[in-house]
């Protein structure tokens, strides 16, 4: 199940970035207390340390994770923003997934 395992390793990579740049948008955008950069340095430390937990070479890791970031993106869109995904972008979504899974499952000598 080493599929399974990478899959959620990228779930948890896109959520830690996610909320790492959220959070600074919540302080410039909205108003938010300052207090706020700080868990989201921590969030960014725990992306970063994430990333470095795959056992593959990084630019591999970096071009597969960036799909599973698009899906994440997206379903924040929905629940956190409150806006439905469209067609398109769940299409894009599902493009961007298989490009991951393509990426990092293909077979290698």
């Amino acid at each position: 199940m080493p599929e399974l395992k990478t899959l959620g390793l990228f779930l948890l990579t896109a959520l830690a970035e996610i909320v790492g740049c959220y959070l600074p948008y919540l302080w410039l955008r909205e108003g938010k207390p300052i207090w706020l950069l700080l868990p989201a340095a921590l969030s960014l430390m725990l992306f970063a340390w994430l990333l470095t937990l795959h056992p593959t070479a990084s630019g591999r890791v970096y071009a597969a994770y960036g799909g599973v970031y698009i899906f994440v993106a997206v379903l924040w869109l929905w629940t956190v923003d409150g806006i439905r995904p469209s067609v398109w972008d769940l299409m894009g979504s599902a493009v961007a997934l298989l490009g991951m899974a393509i990426i990092m499952f293909a077979p290698r000598n």
